[in-house]
């Protein structure tokens, strides 16, 4: 007998609703309506993201591999506001009810639910081509939020962890790998962002301005530098490639100058690019996950980028679903 959509949710998502909720949680999974409780003097955070096969994943990748994709890319956004993730709501889109691609998919998501203190409170399931969607929702003091504004000239421009390792992983997937050491380790941060929720938390009241890298660090960036710019007092930026923060993996796999190029534009790496007055740099010395200093917020109007002090072109925009075409 085929699977049907109460029978599907009662399964497979009930029991990690149950799993991983807490007391914020006055009503979950099962009824028309989540209700919940907001702590007092806290603002709600909300952000969604989709995945849709044949755009942002291959046809018959793993189901445990979207749902880590899924949960990574959905809640660096709440990491970027530097907000404390609280719930998730899920909305599938199956060609068919199958068993086990639902078993290795909800066990993986409710892995990463308790590993990130993350209820889940609700969603919706329907039939055709398969896409995802996950809608987190994070606290943060009132107004404390991260935000794309409020860089300034002389600010630091910091990002976390490696830059381009996404794009090599796909790039991998796609055409093989140049060289074995790099399958696993470029694989993963591919199918396996870590979203630095740690690091957006510990940087309430130290960071200017803020942004999670997903559409490539070039094109995130110019997002801080509109926003925090004016018509009248732009902003831009001084990046120094030989401080871009590269895996071996990725350079032993494709070469320095490629790597520096997917690091500038590949996209996808969730990791979190921010501004910083020089001051607090040194009250970040035990963060949790490697930060690199790799420029400066000044009032070119323009993102120059150098080499040891030696300018270079400018090349690669990021990557936009409705010009970059597949």
């Amino acid at each position: 007998m085929a699977l049907g959509e109460f029978d599907l949710i009662k399964r497979y998502f009930a029991p990690l609703a149950e799993a991983s909720s807490d007391a914020s949680v006055a009503l979950g999974v099962g009824d028309d309506c989540a209700i919940l409780n907001c702590p007092e003097g806290h603002q709600l955070v909300v952000s969604i993201d989709s995945l849709v096969e044949g755009t942002h994943f291959l046809q018959d990748t793993p189901a445990d591999q979207l749902a880590s994709r899924l949960f990574g890319a959905a809640v660096s956004d709440l990491a970027a506001m530097g907000a404390k993730p609280a719930w998730i709501t899920l909305a599938l889109t199956l060609p068919q009810a199958n068993e086990l691609w639902l078993e290795r998919f909800s066990q993986k998501l409710g892995q990463l639910c308790l590993q990130y203190g993350i209820s889940l409170i609700g969603g919706d399931t329907t039939k055709g081509p398969l896409s995802l969607t996950a809608q987190v929702h994070g606290f943060v003091p009132v107004g404390k939020a991260l935000k794309r504004s409020g860089a300034q000239k002389g600010d630091l421009i910091c990002v976390s962890g490696r830059l381009g390792d996404s794009r090599g992983g796909l790039e991998g997937l796609l055409n093989g790998f140049p060289d074995s050491r790099g399958v696993e380790y470029l694989s993963e941060r591919f199918f396996a962002p870590s979203p630095r929720v740690e690091l957006g938390l510990a940087l309430t009241d130290k960071a200017s301005a803020a942004i999670d890298i997903s559409d490539g660090l070039l094109s995130d960036l110019s997002h801080i530098l509109k926003a925090s710019g004016a018509a009248d007092e732009p902003l831009g930026a001084r990046l120094q490639l030989e401080a871009l923060p590269l895996s071996e993996e990725l350079v032993s796999c494709f070469g320095e100058d490629q790597a520096r190029q997917w690091a500038l534009s590949g996209g996808e790496d969730f990791e979190l690019c921010f501004t910083l007055p020089a001051e607090h740099l040194p009250t970040l010395h035990n963060l949790p996950e490697a930060i690199a200093v790799i420029g400066k917020i000044t009032d070119d109007a323009d993102i120059r980028l150098y080499d040891r002090g030696q300018e270079c072109a400018l090349s690669g925009a990021g990557y936009d679903h409705f010009k970059n075409p597949g």
